[in-house]
């Protein structure tokens, strides 16, 4: 493996030594919103520039203005669909991951000041508005991953905790054992119930129901239910009950987790598949503004 620089091995060494709020900088305050301020210098510049062009009868697409407006938009739009490039490669200091991350947030939603002068505020029913509306959806699906990405992982660290996928299943399948002999005694109604919830396949549900968190026919809450009702004429219902409310205990636990991982990559089946519309639509804008040019 290739050693890294020393001036960037001195700068990861005084790094280490400061505090832990550096070291867990967000990509969203990288450099103290060094990505943000420039993102809003870009836009102050791009209006200024539009009010004061002296074109006739206004500043639109068609004018030089609207062309530089236009070029810039583009350019950032190509820039920031090569994330997922730049995603493996990996290197450190001014074009870091983060440093790369911070500027794709915050240039992405300058792009809606910059097209939306660039259209001269003027929008129809063409293929240069499709690429307007596809930008904006790619920036709303970013948005909502930005904020998953900024507000989950602290909350998937605490319902986990330090527990991996792997072993919440484990965890459930050692009760799931344990509630097997248990409902050995019990009788056919009630061991059916015990053996409804020990059949149910946890990972038989589509995403809808996964982001919803929400499990109405849930077979172990059925069972539990079952049991309580029972549990008054038959006291050995009482262990069954219990090892049931704890195997649902887990199992919440594992739903809430997958719930977690579905909000972080359930943007991404409507970011990755616009994005790709936006750069077809993209190219036809400008293909079609250069040809009737």
């Amino acid at each position: 493996m290739a050693s890294l620089p020393k001036d960037e091995v001195q700068r990861t060494d005084a790094n280490a030594l400061r505090g832990g709020a550096s070291r867990h900088e967000s990509f969203l305050r990288h450099r103290s919103f060094h990505w943000l301020k420039i993102a809003t210098a870009l836009c102050l510049v791009c209006i200024v520039g539009y009010f004061a062009a002296d074109v006739e009868p206004r500043p639109n697409g068609g004018t030089w203005i609207g062309y530089t407006l236009g070029s810039i938009g583009a350019g950032l739009i190509v820039w920031l669909s090569l994330l997922g490039i730049r995603k493996r490669a990996i290197t450190p200091g001014r074009w870091s991951l983060k440093a790369w991350t911070s500027a794709h947030v915050y240039l992405g939603l300058a792009l809606i000041v910059i097209a939306t002068l660039h259209t001269g505020f003027q929008l129809g029913w063409n293929v240069h508005t499709l690429a307007y509306a596809l930008m904006l959806l790619v920036i709303l699906s970013g948005a909502t991953g930005t904020y998953f990405y900024a507000t989950l992982p602290s909350s998937l660290s605490s319902n986990r905790e330090e527990m991996t996928q792997g072993q919440m299943i484990d965890s459930i399948a050692a009760l799931d054992r344990q509630l097997d002999d248990a409902a050995q005694p019990l009788g056919s109604a009630q061991a059916d119930l015990v053996l409804a919830a020990l059949s149910e396949d946890i990972f038989d549900h589509g995403l809808l129901r996964r982001l919803s968190g929400v499990y109405p026919d849930c077979a172990t809450q059925e069972a539990i239910e079952g049991l309580a009702r029972e549990q008054e004429s038959d006291p050995s219902i009482e262990r069954v009950e219990k090892l049931m409310v704890r195997r649902k205990t887990q199992l919440e636990r594992l739903r809430r987790h997958m719930r977690f991982k579905a909000m972080l990559e359930s943007w991404l089946y409507v970011h990755v598949p616009a994005t790709i519309a936006l750069l077809a639509a993209l190219t036809a804008h400008i293909i079609s503004v250069f040809f009737y040019w």
